[in-house]
C-alpha cells in the first residue's frame, strides 16, 4: 500500500505536473520553473505513488504523458486557476459587488453623510443596496451579530473586538425662524424663550441637554421629538428655539436661521464603528474609505 495519499498534494506538485506534460521533458520543465531537475523528478515520483500510474513513458529520446497524466494535467490547470482566484480574492472590484450594505445611523448622521454615500454607491457600485437602520446607542451585539456592517455614532461601544475612526467634529448652534423672531440677544433671552429638543426613546435626552442641565442651565422645553427630523416643523412659523448640530443647516434646517449658542457647549464628535471581523475584508475596507472620504469634506465651520 502506498504511504502517500491525496493530502500530500499541493500547488507545487500540480504546477510541476502541468509543466512536465506541456514541456515533454523533466529537464525543460525544471528550467521553466526555475528549480532543479531532481526536485521535479521527486514530485513526479510522488504523484506516481499517489495515482498508481506511471504518468510518463519514454518515447524516443524524450517522454510522453500517459492518458491518465493528460487527464490529471487538465484537472490540475483548473485547480491552479481556482487557487489563483483564491489568492487574489482581495483584488476587489466595486463595480461587480452585489450586496446589501446595512449602516446604523440616527437622523443627524444619516442626513449629513448617507445621501452622498448613496450617490457614490450608485456611481461606483451599482449592485449595492444601501439599507439604513436607527443606531440609537450602538451596542456590541449590533456589530457582533452583523445586524449592521458599520455604525456611525458619537458614542462607540467599548469592546476589544470593536474598531473606530473619527469622522468629523461638529458644534451646536441655535436655530430659529427669522420670519417670526430674531436670534437670541444674550443668555437671558435664550433662557426666556421656549425650546424644542430631541429625546430619543425611551426618554434618552441629548448629551448636550444633559450637560447644560448639569451646569444648572435650565431651558423651558415645550416640545420634545424623537429625532432631529422632527425639529423644523415645530420651529417654522413659531418663536421656538432649537439647539442642534451646525451641519444640519445643509439638510434638515436649511430653511431656518442659526446663531451661536450663548453658553459654552460640548462639541459633537462622530465616529465610524465596525467589528474586527471586517477589518481586512476588501469590500468592507472600500466602503469605509468612501465614508471617510465624504466625511473629510464635512466641516462645522461652513456657515
Amino acid at each position: 500500500m502506498s504511504k502517500f495519499d491525496w493530502s500530500d498534494l499541493d500547488a507545487r506538485s500540480l504546477q510541476q505536473l502541468v509543466a512536465v506534460v506541456d514541456a515533454g521533458s523533466v529537464t525543460r520543465a525544471a528550467q521553466q520553473l526555475g528549480v532543479t531537475q531532481s526536485a521535479v523528478s521527486h514530485q513526479v515520483d510522488k504523484l506516481r505513488a499517489i495515482t498508481g500510474d506511471p504518468l510518463f513513458v519514454k518515447s524516443g529520446r524524450g517522454i510522453v504523458a500517459t492518458a491518465r497524466a493528460q487527464q490529471l494535467a487538465d484537472e490540475a490547470r483548473a485547480l491552479l486557476r481556482q487557487l489563483e482566484r483564491f489568492a487574489h480574492a482581495g483584488d476587489f472590484d466595486p463595480s461587480r459587488w452585489q450586496a446589501t450594505v446595512t449602516i446604523a445611523a440616527n437622523d443627524f448622521q444619516r442626513d449629513v453623510l448617507l445621501p452622498a454615500l448613496a450617490r457614490r454607491l450608485r456611481e461606483g457600485a451599482p449592485g449595492v443596496v444601501l439599507r439604513i437602520i436607527p443606531s440609537d446607542v450602538p451596542s456590541l451585539e449590533m456589530l457582533r451579530d452583523r445586524a449592521c456592517d458599520i455604525a456611525i455614532s458619537p458614542r462607540p461601544p467599548e469592546g476589544s473586538d470593536i474598531l473606530q475612526q473619527r469622522l468629523f467634529e461638529d458644534r451646536y448652534v441655535v436655530y430659529h425662524d427669522p420670519t417670526v423672531r430674531q436670534a437670541p440677544r444674550d443668555l437671558q433671552d435664550y433662557l426666556d424663550a421656549d425650546h424644542v429638543t430631541v429625546v430619543y426613546e425611551p426618554r434618552r435626552a441629548l448629551h448636550l441637554d444633559r450637560t447644560l442641565q448639569a451646569q444648572g442651565i435650565q431651558r423651558h422645553f415645550v416640545v420634545m421629538v424623537p429625532g432631529f427630523a422632527g425639529l423644523p416643523a415645530f420651529i417654522k412659523g413659531s418663536a421656538l428655539l432649537a439647539t442642534a448640530p451646525c451641519l444640519l443647516q445643509h439638510s434638515l434646517m436649511r430653511d431656518l436661521a442659526h446663531s451661536p449658542v450663548p453658553v459654552p457647549c460640548p462639541s459633537l464628535p462622530m465616529y465610524l464603528i465596525w467589528h474586527r471581523q471586517h477589518q481586512a475584508d476588501a469590500s468592507h475596507r472600500w466602503l469605509r474609505e468612501q465614508v471617510l472620504a465624504l466625511a473629510s469634506s464635512v466641516t462645522s465651520d461652513s456657515d
